[in-house]
Parts: C-alpha cells; sequence; structure tokens
C-alpha cells in the first residue's frame, strides 16, 4: 500500500505543477486553490508512504515521478521542446526510480 501512496503522491505533484502553469498563463486565483490542495495531498500520500518505504528512497522516487511528469506534460500539452538531452536525462530519472525501488 505504501508504493500506491508514493505512486499518488507522485502524480499530486504533476496535477500541481500543471495548476501551476495553468495560473501563471491565466492568473486566475482559484488556481492557487487548486494548487495547495493538490501539493497538500501530495505531501500527504508521501508522508504515510514514509511509513513504510525508507525517507530517501520515497523522496528520490516522488521527485523523479515529478520532474519526468513535469517535463513529459511540458512537451505532449505545453508544447515545450523536445531535444535529445532532455529526453536523456528523462530516461536517466526513469531509471534511477526504478534502480532505487529495486535495491529498497
Amino acid at each position: 500500500m505504501s508504493w500506491l501512496f508514493l505512486v499518488l503522491a507522485g502524480i499530486m505533484e504533476i496535477f500541481g505543477v500543471i495548476a501551476m502553469k495553468k495560473f501563471t498563463t491565466t492568473n486566475k486565483k482559484i488556481f492557487l486553490l487548486i494548487i495547495a490542495f493538490l501539493f497538500i495531498l501530495s505531501f500527504g500520500f508521501l508522508s504515510q508512504s514514509m511509513l513504510e518505504i525508507p525517507m530517501a528512497t520515497a523522496y528520490a522516487i516522488w521527485t523523479g515521478i515529478g520532474a519526468a511528469g513535469g517535463v513529459m506534460v511540458g512537451i505532449f500539452f505545453f508544447k515545450e521542446n523536445k531535444s535529445f538531452a532532455k529526453i536523456l536525462f528523462l530516461g536517466i530519472i526513469i531509471i534511477s526510480s526504478i534502480a532505487l525501488k529495486a535495491i529498497s
């Protein structure tokens, strides 16, 4: 169950970043409430995951999910550039997250 909480924490992080991007492009104050709600959920799920998963592993994977998800959302939905280097480093983040899961 703790791994499910960790994945949910990462997903909430991604949605929080999407809401942040929407706030910066529209300046609608409702997005501030959405951002706060999503990050509270994200930290709550992360805290729950740390009851069974070591802190260093949980935090690294949570960060990796958020970073990788943010890059992919930026590329696919916000038309950000998709250079070879960006894809390479995204792959390194994903491989590192899988490796941390494998050793924990």
